[in-house]
């Protein structure tokens, strides 16, 4: 039987999602109501930091208000590092692919996009205005890497933090102050936070998912085999065929197409959806329909500029698939068609239906 086609909600972005971590119990956060990282959970439920610091309390409604499941704070920061990463012309994927001097910059291009899609206003003598305060924007690729200048003392920060690698990122609020500090600083007078600067961090969001970079996810081989392709069509291919069920962003597809170009090889009209359609693959984008079509086969409903892949098999009496009556199936051409397994036999898919 045809699966109805549903629309079940998915985990909102910024909810952190753990493998093997369902419902954990614990602190949580009083914005997003998720769990925290172990040892550093808010020093006080009510919502006023450790040693009662109203103003940094303040800040941090300011930011819930402004983006509650942090999904806005994700895109911006998965938009930083894509800019910096700079794949379209580069070909790079990786933060470890970056030059040292183009790693010191991500922190301005963090700060620059939390500006834009807060709309934060700017800072008096710090990075922004919030909610009357002003805040320093503190960005580290690694977890308990940042630096605080000799101006940002006793002033309040705002601490972001993203690995592609983990796929995840965090945000929270600290204050300067003298005692969560270490003594010493860099030939720039730069200190980082103490033992008790990081308890004392208040965050926002806890390793929340990364907007994913679906070539950091994928086996090193699949990766080598789809930029060993001569042209940038048939990398595309070849990508769409390795990352099937996978959330695959535009800014992967330019990073593997490497041409400006780019969305010309998913299209219909002679790119990845019309090639690869012979071999039973279809490519799910962010039109409504395809969504609904995504969501009710189980697969990862595509957002905004992405596409999810998957090779489809035809349902049959008695075939191939016959014991599989109960998979989810979507009707296409007049036929059901359900998500093929390694036993089914390649045959040419459907057309997703366009209006």
């Amino acid at each position: 039987m045809t699966a109805e086609i549903g629309t079940d909600a998915e985990p909102m972005p910024g909810q952190l999602l753990l493998p093997g971590m369902p419902g954990m119990p614990g602190p949580r956060t009083p914005v997003t109501d998720q769990p925290v990282l172990p040892g550093l959970e808010f020093p006080a439920e009510d919502g006023v930091a450790a040693g009662g610091d109203t103003e940094l309390a303040s800040v941090a409604a300011e930011l819930g208000a402004l983006d509650r499941d942090g999904s806005r704070m994700a895109a911006a920061i998965r938009g930083a590092l894509d800019m910096l990463l700079d794949g379209q012309h580069t070909g790079r994927y990786r933060w470890e692919q970056l030059h040292k001097t183009e790693k010191t910059h991500a922190g301005t291009l963090v700060e620059i996009a939390l500006a834009r899609t807060l709309q934060l206003a700017d800072g008096t003598l710090l990075d922004y205005t919030i909610a009357g305060s002003d805040v320093d924007c503190k960005f580290s690729h690694r977890l308990g890497g940042w630096m605080i200048p000799p101006e940002a003392d006793a002033k309040l920060l705002l601490l972001v933090q993203a690995s592609d690698e983990d796929g995840t990122w965090s945000a929270g609020l600290v204050r300067a102050a003298e005692e969560n500090l270490s003594p010493g600083g860099n030939r720039d007078s730069k200190r980082a936070l103490n033992e008790r600067g990081r308890t004392a961090v208040r965050w926002l969001h806890a390793r929340a998912p990364l907007p994913e970079n679906a070539l950091i996810r994928l086996p090193e081989p699949d990766v080598q085999a789809i930029f060993a392709a001569t042209s940038g069509q048939q990398r595309v291919n070849e990508l769409f065929r390795r990352a099937q069920r996978m959330r695959i962003s535009r800014t992967v597809v330019a990073t593997v197409a490497m041409q400006d170009d780019y969305m010309k090889r998913v299209r219909d009209g002679g790119g990845a959806r019309d090639q690869l359609r012979a071999e039973g693959i279809v490519i799910f984008g962010d039109y409504a329909g395809d969504q609904v079509l995504a969501a009710a086969l189980g697969l990862p409903r595509p957002g905004p500029g992405e596409f999810v892949s998957a090779r489809l098999a035809r349902r049959t009496q008695g075939g191939s698939n016959g014991g599989r009556g109960y998979d989810r199936a979507v009707r296409l051409a007049g036929c059901d068609w359900l998500l093929a397994s390694a036993a089914d036999p390649a045959e040419p898919a459907p057309a997703l239906p366009r209006r």
